[in-house]
């Protein structure tokens, strides 16, 4: 757990740092995401810290802390997102970090493989709210177009992904056989038919997230389109 944390924290950090770089123009400016700000995908990721510390308080107690944020409200914060100022769209940001490592760091050890319930309605263990986190923060830091790319994924981070996206795909039958990631010394075997993809590891997962149409990969046979991305985790949690 010490090492996962470590790892959103560095994420984290990253990503902070770069929007204190940003002027206020810069971030009212279009991201990649149709139809979104950057300041609409920084604000999108301030909402999602929120979450995810009201299932680790959920986790920790047994029971809900109050309801969660009402769709209408979220709607509006996030249109609001696009005009709030730089510096206080990245210390919003950071504040909601640092309070999310202090609950981790006090999280009770046997908390932590409790089931919380995300709010598209699947189960997990709270353990998994900081991979959701991480992956939230390394995949809408490319989003936001301010020269972080798939390349400057962390090793570490693109295996973990590669790992839980090919798994919930096998899951769902998805027409891929098998995938290779040389620089990674990995590979997997996902359906008895389908296409076989080979690629660089952060390309291979730039394709399945949609942040990498352009991804230097090769394959046996035409790609089925990969389903909205990120999925549920496979095998899941009841």
């Amino acid at each position: 757990m010490l090492d996962l944390i470590a790892d959103v924290t560095r994420s984290g950090t990253r990503l902070t740092a770069a929007l204190d770089a940003l002027t206020d123009a810069e971030v009212g400016a279009p991201s990649t995401l149709p139809g979104w700000t950057r300041g609409q995908v920084v604000t999108h990721l301030v909402h999602g810290v929120d979450a995810y510390l009201w299932l680790l308080a959920t986790a920790r107690t047994g029971a809900e802390p109050g309801p969660r944020t009402d769709a209408a409200v979220l709607a509006r914060e996030l249109q609001d997102g696009a005009a709030r100022p730089a510096g206080e769209l990245a210390a919003d940001l950071r504040t909601r970090l640092a309070r999310l490592a202090d609950v981790c760091a006090s999280m009770p050890a046997d908390r932590w493989d409790t089931l919380v319930t995300a709010l598209a309605g699947w189960r997990h263990p709270a353990w998994y709210v900081l991979h959701r986190c991480r992956r939230e923060l390394e995949t809408h830091h490319v989003d936001l177009d301010i020269g972080y790319r798939s390349t400057d994924w962390p090793g570490t981070y693109v295996t973990w992904a590669l790992d839980d996206t090919l798994a919930a795909l096998a899951a769902r039958d998805f027409p891929l056989s098998r995938v290779e990631a040389p620089d990674l010394g990995r590979s997997w075997t996902l359906a008895p038919t389908g296409a076989t993809l080979s690629g660089p590891g952060h390309a291979v997962l730039g394709w399945l997230s949609g942040r990498a149409t352009d991804a230097p990969l090769t394959a046996d046979r035409p790609l089925s389109t990969p389903p909205s991305w990120p999925l549920p985790p496979a095998p899941g949690w009841s």
